[in-house]
């Protein structure tokens, strides 16, 4: 048992390194290409992803992939050399990133960036081919969304073998760690307090947080009790009270709603509307939409007990996610697209979207996508601003989406490091 482990391990490394190689040639010549060139993109209207209002008539400074200056036309000093990019009449703001969302290519990473999710942050078993992109990303900048990963989903029997699965996930050098602790409205065995304690207590000795999988509003305080540090979905199970509020509050730990989870659990029981969306159909996995527009899978959807049960807890998950945001709990945007149906990229659209039809503000539902993602994800030294010394990752809009949410899906351009990402329509 062990020598098999030890060959797989020894594969996975050398595949791993002969991608990192590969990427890392592709992304040296791309950027040696642009290495200091300072670009001045002008005339903007500048959203930076902090609670600043918006800048109008701003210029967004960068050189070799990160912000130099970003501020008022009147106070940016724009070096004679630079190439000047008239975006006059955009609306220029942060590339968004999804604290939840699982890749398993570079493809799945290019299909993000296609959408302006310039970030993803993978929750679990990701492949050697995305390991090695998350890897690339260290030393060049990429062109497709950056990758930060989580491994296997850890499901541990008992605290022994618990111990045992974490060790081993660490040391394959991840991101994150996650678990899973839910019935699946009652058809599976779920993970003991016993053993996810042992998680979570194995894991902090690691130096590694734990991103929670859950349903239940009891188990997220058994959690919280527990310190496992991000709640990945909505509680859905019944409405939260002050003392769940508070209780979310105090811990300081970060909710990530994935309202387009339980979508994507019952809109295929008819052909949904986005399917006749031309931005949607231009990078849509078009397998995908066969197969969840097959006649037998949409009544099986229209019959299922489980969806039904979403369907209808999906107003107890959006009073919740509003419940909590007003309280001060940090709210990153996230929505558990990759699987089957989960269409990456665009799901993260319209989940920006129902977070407004919940009640949040715009401003707040686009820092929850930049600046408060970052910082959940701690990942905000380098993303989630357009300040001095961050990576320039940015997306141009036509129009402004703080007047209106729906304006997030008018993308002039998507930015990465400086560079723009040209993405071909999807052949799938």
């Amino acid at each position: 048992m062990r020598i098999a482990l030890r060959q797989r391990c020894a594969v996975t490394a050398v595949a791993v390194a002969a991608a990192v190689t590969t990427l890392a040639a592709v992304g040296s010549q791309a950027h040696a290409q642009s290495a200091s060139v300072t670009r001045a993109f002008t005339g903007v209207t500048l959203f930076d992803g902090t609670a600043r209002a918006p800048i109008n008539n701003a210029v967004l400074l960068v050189r070799d992939g990160r912000v130099v200056a970003a501020g008022p036309e009147s106070s940016v000093r724009i070096p004679s050399d630079a190439r000047r990019e008239s975006l006059r009449g955009k609306f220029v703001m942060p590339g968004l990133i999804n604290a939840h969302g699982h890749a398993s290519s570079t493809d799945n990473l290019a299909t993000y960036a296609a959408y302006g999710v310039t970030t993803v942050y993978s929750l679990g078993d990701e492949t050697p081919e995305v390991f090695a992109a998350r890897a690339a990303q260290r030393s060049i900048a990429p062109r497709h969304a950056r990758v930060f990963v989580a491994g296997p989903v850890l499901n541990p029997g008992s605290p022994t073998e618990a111990v045992t699965q974490v060790t081993s996930l660490a040391s394959r050098g991840v991101d994150i760690a996650k678990i899973r602790v839910d019935d699946n409205l009652g058809t599976a065995r779920k993970m003991t307090p016993e053993v996810y304690r042992a998680v979570i207590e194995a894991a902090h000795r690691q130096g590694l947080r734990v991103a929670v999988h859950l349903y239940y509003r009891d188990d997220a305080l058994s959690l919280l009790d527990a310190k496992a540090d991000f709640i990945a979905h909505s509680v859905r199970d019944q409405e939260v009270d002050d003392a769940f509020v508070q209780r979310v509050r105090d811990s300081k730990v970060c909710y990530s709603p994935t309202l387009m989870r339980e979508v994507s659990t019952y809109v295929y029981e008819q052909t949904p509307e986005f399917f006749k969306d031309p931005f949607f159909l231009a990078h849509a996995n078009r397998e995908w939409m066969n197969t969840v527009s097959q006649p037998a899978r949409q009544e099986a959807t229209r019959t299922s007990t489980s969806a039904q049960k979403y369907k209808a807890q999906m107003p107890v998950a959006m009073r919740n996610l509003k419940r909590l945001a007003a309280a001060g709990v940090p709210i990153a945007m996230g929505t558990d697209t990759g699987p089957l149906g989960r269409f990456q990229g665009y799901f993260e659209l319209m989940e920006l979207e129902l977070m407004v039809d919940a009640g949040l503000s715009t401003t707040d539902v686009l820092r929850s996508a930049t600046q408060v993602a970052a910082q959940c994800m701690q990942i905000d030294r380098e993303l989630g601003t357009l300040e001095p010394g961050k990576w320039a990752d940015f997306l141009v809009l036509d129009a402004s989406p703080l007047t209106d949410i729906r304006n997030i899906r008018k993308q002039h351009s998507v930015w990465i490091a400086g560079e723009r990402v040209n993405i071909p329509p999807s052949n799938r």
